[in-house]
């Protein structure tokens, strides 16, 4: 049986910004509590969530002139950012995989200031400017919007739909919202060994929460293995944040986009083999493409993660954790052992040149 989730959270959300006619901005700066958000339509009452996101531009004089860099702007609230600098693009669209630089970040009204060593710039709507200590301009920049190349990809025939937002059969009493998007906290009915796996996933905007308590769930193989669901957007991907392997495995990179984006999991997992006498022979190994891009490649897991199952030669379910915040899914689909093929995963989302960015 199936039931409703997030309706009260977002109706109480709404009701406070209606008391005392507020916008989210001024709600989360008074507000002890400052409650998740998984509407988009209300996060876009704060003017912080307006200003996060991504941008790119270049480098116009100096010993980096023509040099392409990305900016992740993440929100902390009450008006402040972190911002998180890549030399060559961002994350899967360019960068050189090493060089990153931290810049602080204000909002004053509507226009975000941030600053560096030596740097200063400024970001209004959908584009920005970066000047050196003489006030000269040494960059521009545009906003892009990036979607995951395989966001709402299609089953194959030979898929298992786990769900579409129509049939909730195959989970243990799953919760649904009102517009058709499972909810955190259930598990498959059906138990699995080798398979590979689609899931969509948004996590929620939580300005002023950190580390663990924002966005946090995950995707269990077998009950036994994490793949980490986090809002990550702006870090630099470490073995707890979004992408990892559960405090085992860091991401290649760290390819998590803005909190109440959607984004996607494509997972191919072989288990563990064990003998007769139950003696592990083999360990199960893991790829992942997160937002089409590999961050983990046939990776051996040295044994479960965290709060998982003990490893074994039993099949078990997969589970989308519940912890205590609202993350949504959608199109999740399966294609099990004896049915997999040797076809090729899907390509990166994400590459050198601008074609894959739009801006808003």
């Amino acid at each position: 049986m199936s039931g409703y989730c997030g309706v009260i959270q977002r109706v109480a959300v709404l009701g406070l910004f209606a008391l005392a006619g507020l916008v989210s901005g001024d709600l989360f700066a008074e507000d002890s509590d400052h409650p998740a958000v998984i509407d988009p339509a209300v996060a876009a009452e704060d003017p912080d969530f307006l200003l996060q996101g991504e941008f790119v531009g270049h480098w116009s004089s100096g010993d980096k002139s023509g040099e392409k860099f990305g900016l992740q702007v993440a929100s902390e609230g009450n008006g402040n950012f972190r911002v998180l600098e890549y030399t060559g693009g961002l994350p899967g669209g360019g960068w050189n995989k090493w060089d990153r630089r931290w810049w602080g970040g204000h909002r004053i009204d509507h226009q975000l200031s941030l600053y560096t060593k030596g740097l200063i710039g400024t970001i209004e709507g959908n584009s920005g400017k970066i000047l050196d200590e003489s006030g000269a301009e040494v960059a521009t920049l545009k906003r892009v919007i990036r979607r995951s190349s395989t966001l709402g990809a299609t089953p194959p025939e030979d898929a298992v739909v786990l769900f579409d937002g129509t049939d909730t059969d195959e989970f243990e009493m799953p919760k649904i919202t009102e517009d058709g998007l499972l909810c955190e906290g259930t598990v498959t009915k059906r138990t699995v060994g080798d398979f590979k796996l689609h899931i969509e996933f948004m996590t929620p905007y939580q300005p002023f929460a950190t580390g663990q308590g924002r966005g946090n769930s995950g995707v269990y193989m077998q009950e036994r293995y994490e793949l980490q669901i986090l809002d990550s957007f702006g870090l630099v991907g470490r073995f707890n944040e979004c992408g990892a392997l559960y405090r085992t495995e860091p991401p290649f990179e760290n390819m998590c986009l803005p909190p109440l984006t959607w984004q996607t999991y494509d997972i191919d997992f072989t288990a563990a083999r064990f003998d007769e006498s139950g003696v592990k022979v083999s360990p199960t190994t893991i790829s992942v493409r997160h937002n089409g891009v590999l961050i983990h490649d046939n990776y051996e897991m040295p044994n479960k993660t965290g709060a998982g199952k003990p490893e074994g030669p039993e099949n078990r379910p997969i589970k989308l954790q519940d912890h205590s915040n609202p993350v949504r899914f959608r199109n999740i689909w399966l294609i099990e052992e004896e049915l997999i093929d040797d076809q090729q995963g899907e390509e990166p989302c994400c590459g050198e040149g601008d074609e894959h960015f739009t801006a808003r």
